[in-house]
């Protein structure tokens, strides 16, 4: 893990959003405005900000790619249970693939300055006031 003052907190915060994403992809889907296929925009903010946030909390490369595929390999054992285990979802290839495009724009902030982003904010919010 990163330098983190409160490294628990990011941590906890980063599994918290894998249960939610499991939990939210299970239960029966909320039918959105906008056009047809929008939800899409949702499957990849959502594994965005899952990706981003496995960058943002551990300092590896390694530890970056292996999220990423277990984001992947959620993402797409996600639909896989929609379609197969539930009456009131779809599985959606689509799906997968936007969930997937997802992980890979946040995997790519490894190789940014914004991979430090979560370590400055942290700073900011409990090392200042610790000093």
């Amino acid at each position: 893990m990163r330098g983190f003052a409160v490294p628990g907190l990011w941590l906890a915060l980063w599994l918290l959003g894998w249960v939610l994403c499991i939990v939210l992809s299970l239960m029966p889907a909320v039918d959105l405005p906008g056009p047809a296929h929008s939800d899409k925009i949702g499957h990849f903010l959502a594994y965005f900000i899952l990706s981003a946030w496995a960058v943002w909390t551990f300092r590896s490369r390694r530890a970056h790619l292996l999220a990423a595929l277990a984001l992947v390999a959620l993402g797409v054992a996600m639909e896989f249970a929609q379609a197969n285990l539930t009456k009131v979802r779809l599985g959606d290839v689509r799906d997968a693939l936007a969930n997937t495009l997802g992980v890979a724009v946040g995997l790519s902030l490894t190789f940014t300055p914004l991979q430090f982003a979560l370590e400055r904010v942290d700073r900011k919010l409990f090392r200042t006031r610790n000093m």
